[in-house]
């Protein structure tokens, strides 16, 4: 065995970055982490891992979820999941990152349109031609 897997402060220093994932609230559950880092949402240092590739404060990464990204530096190790205050301790954003996310969640919110307004139950005629639409 080497002296890394038996010294207990070594084991501290390191974390799983699925369960890091998970920890620092990017997450719902660990097992989505996985399957981000496992698609390539994920990168380490600009590199696709593994789920149980081990994580280092000072580690830089690239997370991709939806349409939303984020670029940052490791702060923290957790493998327990806590509230949302000791979450944000974990990491530091990137100020380009966060200045993108918010750019996009503006342009999402421009883009979005109003419901259209269709005036409630259709009418005798308009549901007959919606049955004839279906075939009934």
């Amino acid at each position: 065995m080497m002296a890394s897997e038996t010294d207990p402060d070594a084991a501290e220093e390191r974390a799983r970055i699925d369960q890091w994932l998970w920890a620092a609230r990017f997450f719902k559950t660990r097992s989505r982490a996985a399957q981000a880092v496992d698609g390539g949402k994920v990168k380490l240092n600009d590199e696709r891992v593994k789920p149980a590739k081990s994580l280092r404060v000072g580690d830089r990464l690239s997370i991709r979820i939806d349409a939303y990204a984020w670029t940052l530096t490791v702060c923290g190790l957790s493998d327990k999941r806590g509230p949302a205050e000791q979450a944000r301790t974990l990491y530091r954003e990137d100020d380009a990152s966060r200045d993108a996310r918010a750019a996009a969640v503006a342009a999402r919110r421009a883009g979005m349109h109003p419901a259209p307004q269709h005036g409630g139950r259709p009418e005798k005629r308009q549901r007959r031609a919606l049955q004839r639409l279906r075939g009934y």
